[in-house]
């Protein structure tokens, strides 16, 4: 048996890097800086020898002058002059797309951090690298530094998952940390995120929840075994989260987080991305900041937190690192967990009744007779309302300029059925006696 010692002579392994922004510059860093450290502990080489990325002459603080230049990442994932291609481009079409395709159908293992390429493209390509009897990682596509996707496809064994969920995206978790500790308002902390780099000039796709359920796709069918199916995820972002909810919450004893929430039950798959009022004591409203974390309950361990940075050059950069590192010692696993043959067509559970409640609130006309037919209205959908809190140092104004004096109120109702709700709040409107959107966020009892 050869010696682990002895396997220092086996040929580099010859990486290509297309996409050098910050997490792939800080990639190269990497390899560049701990070269010999990472050889000493896998037993063979790994180099950078090919890179491509939109402007050649632009400063990113790593040398690449002896790299091998590629404008087009195509031809660099089909080169022969690398072993391995990491995807860092971006986006779930366009080149990225037909790079990683070309490198798979060619035998070339692939390493991403593209949630987006994934979540659109994933089965078919996971079933190219089975077909081709090559690997796809992509650690780095959710929660950045967080190793979750390797826990999940080798770390649990027969464990039977039941739920996932988590705060995935490190600007909305920065906005409402933010809001609850200094008072401040969305747009506020929107501003200061976009300043120190945490959220982009158009920060849609993370305000949004569009970045969450992305990553909430994937891991759903790692957890659960069905068809990738971003577009059947209920999607609500943060953007309407006002300074009365943060407070009311705090009050109660909860804080706001974004949640990407899936669960498994007799009838299919749930899966939903919304703002979501958790307990101050549970573990998940500790996570702050840019951090991450996602929770796994399973039949074996209970529930299993994996927390950290969720984002960034050197937290992502690591996650790619560690699906290199797997490839270079020959670990094969199917890319989605099991084989992509295996997948089962994605089946969405009938809707069943929120365990946990919903906080609704309303801005109600200050006239006789509107709290009452309010109550009426929820009633009619046998709605048990817990707890009704009038709070007039948390007034929250209409932004359409409504003259007519009003009252901010807020509903805690016990377990019902979301659409009961929903139309509930249509009928209400109707009725005129709310100005306004109703704001209406889950409770879970985590």
């Amino acid at each position: 048996m050869q010696e682990f010692a002895d396997a220092g002579s086996d040929a580099p392994l010859r990486i290509g890097v297309a996409g050098l922004g910050n997490v792939g510059a800080t990639l190269v860093r990497i390899l560049q800086k701990d070269g010999v450290e990472l050889t000493r502990k896998l037993g063979r080489q790994i180099v950078v020898t090919a890179v491509a990325a939109r402007s050649r002459s632009r400063d990113r603080g790593i040398d690449i002058s002896s790299l091998e230049w590629f404008d087009d990442p195509v031809a660099l994932a089909k080169s022969d002059k690398i072993d391995l291609f990491v995807e860092l481009i971006g986006g779930e079409d366009g080149p990225a797309f037909a790079a990683v395709k070309a490198a798979l159908e060619i035998g070339r293992p692939v390493v991403t951090a593209n949630k987006a390429l994934l979540a659109k493209h994933g089965v078919g390509l996971a079933k190219v690298a089975e077909e081709a009897g090559t690997q796809l990682g992509f650690e780095a596509a959710v929660a950045g530094g967080i190793p979750v996707i390797k826990t999940l496809r080798e770390g649990l064994g027969s464990a039977s998952i039941e739920r996932v969920y988590g705060i995935m995206n490190g600007t909305c978790n920065y906005i409402l940390t933010r809001m609850g500790e200094e008072g401040i308002s969305f747009a506020e902390c929107l501003k200061d995120a976009q300043e120190l780099g945490y959220a982009e000039a158009d920060p849609t796709f993370d305000v949004e929840g569009f970045d969450t359920a992305h990553k909430l796709a994937i891991l759903a069918t790692l957890c659960f075994g069905y068809e990738i199916a971003p577009d059947r995820i209920h999607v609500e972002g943060i953007t309407r989260i006002t300074q009365a909810d943060i407070k009311v919450a705090a009050d109660l004893g909860y804080k706001i987080k974004l949640l990407g929430i899936a669960q498994r039950s007799d009838g299919g798959i749930e899966q939903r991305v919304h703002p979501t009022l958790v307990p101050k004591g549970s573990a998940i409203a500790g996570v702050d900041g840019v951090m991450n974390a996602v929770a796994l309950e399973t039949d074996h361990v209970h529930e299993l937190l994996l927390a950290g940075p969720g984002a960034g050059g050197p937290p992502t950069a690591s996650s790619v690192l560690s699906d290199i590192l797997d490839i270079a010692r020959g670990t094969k696993v199917p890319p989605l967990g099991v084989p992509s043959a295996e997948l089962l067509p994605y089946k969405a559970a009938p809707m069943r009744a929120h365990e946990g409640g919903y906080y609704i609130r309303l801005n109600a006309k200050d006239v006789p007779g509107a709290l009452a037919a309010i109550a009426t209205r929820m009633a009619e959908r046998s709605i048990s309302i817990e707890s009704v809190i009038q709070r007039p140092d948390l007034h929250v104004t209409d932004p359409a300029g409504e003259t007519t004096p009003t009252r901010t109120v807020v509903l805690l109702t016990q377990d019902t059925l979301e659409a009961d709700v929903r139309e509930s709040l249509a009928l209400i409107a109707a009725d005129g006696f709310i100005v306004g959107q109703p704001q209406l966020i889950r409770i879970e009892t985590l």
